[in-house]
């Protein structure tokens, strides 16, 4: 006997509208928490120089130190002015003379002012002296 005769099964249907909403607040949140780098970089192709044949150039060394006296190729001065770093750099050129200027390689003690390794490049601009390099120690 079969007493529900005009209720028949009710098929089970998948509400959407639930999941759509769901899966829209999980791409906003992915939207929101992702970190985008921006990678900013210029691709250089740098040439390759052979050892072989590079001579290297002529060199005036300055040291500066911490107290601000100028060493120039072993010549101390206590305290200089710009013109007097300049005169000393033309006699360093005078003495060498070459035909192609050379380097002015700077080397400054750590606690040596700013100040006083600008006068020494100042120096080196008031001499015809435009090839600057600094002298690093290496980290280790």
């Amino acid at each position: 006997m079969n007493f529900r005769r005009g209720s028949g099964r009710d098929e089970p249907e998948i509400n959407l509208i639930p999941f759509i909403d769901v899966l829209l607040v999980i791409i906003i949140f992915l939207m929101m928490t992702t970190t985008y780098n921006k990678v900013s970089g210029i691709e250089i192709d740098l040439p390759t120089a052979s050892s072989s044949n590079a001579t290297p150039p002529e060199e005036i060394a300055v040291s500066v130190t911490a107290s601000g006296t100028v060493v120039i190729d072993g010549q101390s001065m206590a305290r200089p002015t710009v013109d007097a770093v300049a005169a000393a750099l033309k006699a360093a050129l005078a003495k060498r003379g070459t035909a192609k200027p050379p380097v002015v390689s700077i080397n400054a003690d750590a606690k040596a002012t700013h100040q006083s390794v600008i006068d020494v490049m100042q120096a080196a601009h008031q001499a015809d002296l435009s090839q600057i390099s600094f002298t690093t120690r290496s980290g280790s």
